[in-house]
């Protein structure tokens, strides 16, 4: 399976989106000042849906 943990953290750091702190498991905090949300980010997302949607709660448009 693939993991699409790097490439998710990638476009989120080119679209000035930062990592605010960890989260319970292995989750972290994101922020996105496009979106002006926090959102979890798995530290293994298996799923081209979740990481879809990880990139929907930043307020950028699918990739995968």
């Amino acid at each position: 399976m693939a993991d699409y943990s790097p490439a998710v953290k990638r476009i989120l750091r080119d679209n000035d989106c930062y990592k605010d702190r960890e989260g319970k498991g292995d989750h972290e905090i994101w922020f996105s000042p496009i979106s002006h949300r926090f959102f979890p980010v798995d530290n293994k997302i298996l799923s081209r849906h979740t990481a879809n949607g990880i990139l929907k709660q930043a307020g950028l448009s699918k990739q995968f």
